[in-house]
């Protein structure tokens, strides 16, 4: 795919151990585990980055980070340069960027590394600029799961709140966050030194609180977008894939065909 995005950098969020998915994730980090045809989780991501202008990832480590780093090495035969953060301590989604602030220049692109999505992430981009976010979130509707983060937006897309995995007695709307980011390098300055810092529970509702340029990206009817966290949804995700709903599919390294 011809992209025109300037933005080259992303971090995939690696680190987590999957233990929702049970037995798969023994022997197995989560973001390895393959999704049909599509291969590797983690190297279809990479090839979908790729596809959309990125050819620097960084990538957090902490459960089984070896054998990450053995199947993407330097990131070369994906067409990328692949950075490792090794975390001895989880240091959770935020503080995981804020130890790698010095590789960040300017927008970036953060995806949550269990998610596997087709979407088109240059029109996201394009979508973040022309708002002059300082951040931008993939929405999408998620029915009535309470596993998520629910976002209220107004009309004019502009996020106005963030309630992360809803207690059963709210009544929270049927939009939630999708896992994937467009982020502005400032963003940093609401991020504390090195401890563990979440983005859903400690950074986005501080900057709704400050009334800064949070934007929802709504992804299409024809997008495609799952989490593969648990053993239902992975499933789900391997039959997609074997379905051929899922627009994109990764068969050889740094191709997305």
């Amino acid at each position: 795919m011809a992209t025109d995005s300037e933005v080259h950098k992303a971090m995939v969020l690696a680190a987590g151990k999957g233990t929702r998915l049970g037995p798969l994730t023994l022997a197995t980090p989560k973001v390895l585990l393959p999704v049909g045809s599509a291969g590797p989780l983690i190297g279809y991501t990479i090839s979908w980055l790729k596809n959309h202008g990125i050819n620097e990832v960084a990538i957090n480590l902490h459960h089984m980070g070896d054998k990450i780093k053995e199947f993407l090495g330097d990131g070369s035969r994906f067409g990328v340069k692949v950075f490792y953060s090794l975390e001895e301590t989880l240091l959770g989604t935020a503080g995981a960027l804020k130890r790698l602030e010095h590789f960040f220049d300017g927008t970036f692109v953060v995806v949550y590394g269990d998610v596997f999505t087709d979407f088109n992430l240059s029109d996201m981009i394009r979508f973040h600029r022309e708002r002059k976010a300082l951040a931008t979130l993939a929405v999408l509707e998620v029915g009535s799961r309470r596993d998520v983060g629910i976002v209220k937006m107004n009309d004019e897309r502009r996020v106005r709140s963030f309630i992360e995995k809803p207690s059963s007695g709210s009544t929270p709307n049927n939009l939630a966050s999708g896992g994937v980011y467009v982020l502005e390098r400032e963003i940093m300055d609401y991020v504390p030194g090195e401890r563990f810092t979440d983005f859903a529970y400690d950074v986005l509702p501080r900057l709704i609180e400050d009334n800064m340029p949070i934007y929802g990206y709504i992804l299409k009817t024809t997008d495609y977008l799952v989490d593969i966290g648990t053993v239902n949804r992975y499933s789900k995700a391997v039959a997609d894939v074997r379905a051929g709903k899922v627009k994109t599919r990764y068969e050889d390294p740094g191709c997305i065909c």
